[in-house]
């Protein structure tokens, strides 16, 4: 459970944010030394922010100009920000002149002869020459192609920088692991209400709206997703929401995307408008025992093998292969980014297994469909491996089906 309350007090202690950013900071530039790279450059804006602990908001996640470069050997990253200027005010952990503008090519946008995607390239490359690593490779997580060539033309070589900074990622910092419990329970107390508005004629864009309504009120930054599946969309998973009407008799179930302070959910449950049928509660029944299975064999030690050998094979749910059958019995590290290591599923952990450690989080979720063919049930854990085995970290009752909207049901 979160130890605190979501503002910090004078009389009791919280998330110690200081600390966060020296943490991670502090595992960047170790895993950055161990890679033996000179610099990683990150677009990236999980990365960024992980390493500079600033964010700008979601409008500029995909414009490929925001980056930060962190060099070996050197005390502070340096940040390329597009509100350089706030920034400078409001950022007390990095130098004002470690803090530069960003402007690249957003992503295009800029006419080519304008010469910004050269210009950036040549304020890294002048960086990597004032602190002697541009003779090592470059680490990059994502960005565009002529952002990458023009880095090549200064004789850089550019290498996979994300690898570097998945492994980093991996184990959590007790104040990571903090926030993520705060933006679970936020999710908690918005599936009460989602159990309460849940009716005959609601539509699901209207429960997405609920929903998103409840975070952003309680500080939510930003709200992923609300998938909102009802009735036969749920078999095959169709992943989005529509403006489906709900009628009695249905299964529906939810999976929601918060993001607290950077951290994210990713947080299924299922839910019927009346009672359930038979076949659903045979459906759900299974799906919990998957799950349920999978999560006690959680502990340091224990390998992705031992928990994706919980799940049923792909051609048991009905599907040709186990491509076909990705994300419906998976799991995923949750983090500062929502799909994270470790990555577990039937497609390759069986193969490829890895030890879980002590500080890992992820999410576990399994699926099964209603053999009467109503719909499907979808069920979402989120997991702290601890010294000694697990914490479930997701409240919201699992035990059973939710129902909602009727006489006679749990909620009405």
């Amino acid at each position: 459970m979160p130890k605190a309350g979501f503002n910090g007090v004078d009389f009791e202690s919280n998330v110690n944010f200081d600390r966060l950013r020296r943490n991670r900071l502090a595992r960047a530039k170790e895993g950055l030394k161990k890679s033996g790279l000179g610099a990683l450059l990150c677009y990236d804006f999980d990365n960024i922010r992980y390493i500079t602990g600033t964010y700008i908001g979601e409008w500029n996640r995909n414009k490929m100009n925001r980056h930060c470069l962190l060099i070996d050997g050197v005390e502070e990253p340096i940040l390329f920000d597009p509100a350089c200027p706030s920034k400078r005010q409001r950022v007390d952990w990095i130098k004002a002149e470690n803090i530069l503008p960003a402007v690249g090519s957003m992503r295009g946008a800029i006419p080519k002869e304008a010469g910004m995607i050269e210009k950036e390239a040549k304020e890294v490359v002048d960086f990597l020459k004032k602190y002697g690593v541009e003779n090592k490779p470059l680490g990059l997580d994502i960005t565009d192609v002529s952002m990458i060539r023009s880095l090549e033309s200064h004789n850089i070589e550019v290498v996979d920088g994300q690898d570097v900074m998945v492994d980093v990622r991996i184990i959590k910092t007790e104040d990571e692991i903090e926030l993520l419990k705060k933006s679970a329970s936020m999710v908690d107390g918005v599936y009460y209400d989602l159990a309460k508005a849940l009716r005959p004629g609601i539509m699901e864009n209207e429960l997405s709206a609920i929903a998103h309504k409840k975070l952003i009120g309680w500080g939510a930054e930003v709200v992923e997703f609300v998938n909102v599946i009802s009735g036969q969309r749920g078999n095959p998973h169709s992943h989005t929401t529509s403006n489906r009407m709900i009628r009695p008799g249905e299964i529906v179930y939810f999976d929601i995307g918060n993001t607290y302070n950077g951290y994210k959910t990713c947080y299924y449950r299922t839910f019927t408008c009346g009672k359930p049928t038979a076949a659903q509660v045979k459906a759900y029944d299974k799906a919990l025992k998957w799950i349920n299975d999978s999560i006690a064999v959680i502990k340091p030690g224990a390998t992705s093998a031992d928990v994706a050998a919980c799940w049923p094979s792909a051609e048991e749910l009905g599907f040709k292969n186990e491509e076909e059958a990705f994300l419906l019995q998976f799991a995923h590290g949750i983090g500062i980014g929502l799909w994270e290591k470790p990555i577990i599923s039937r497609l390759f952990s069986l193969d490829h297994p890895f030890k879980l450690e002590e500080g890992m989080v992820f999410a576990v979720e399994t699926w099964c469909p209603a053999e009467d063919g109503t719909g499907s049930a979808r069920i979402e854990q989120e997991i702290v491996v601890t010294k000694d085995g697990h914490e479930v970290i997701t409240k919201f009752p699992v035990d059973e089906i939710t129902s909602c909207g009727l006489p006679g049901c749990q909620f009405l």
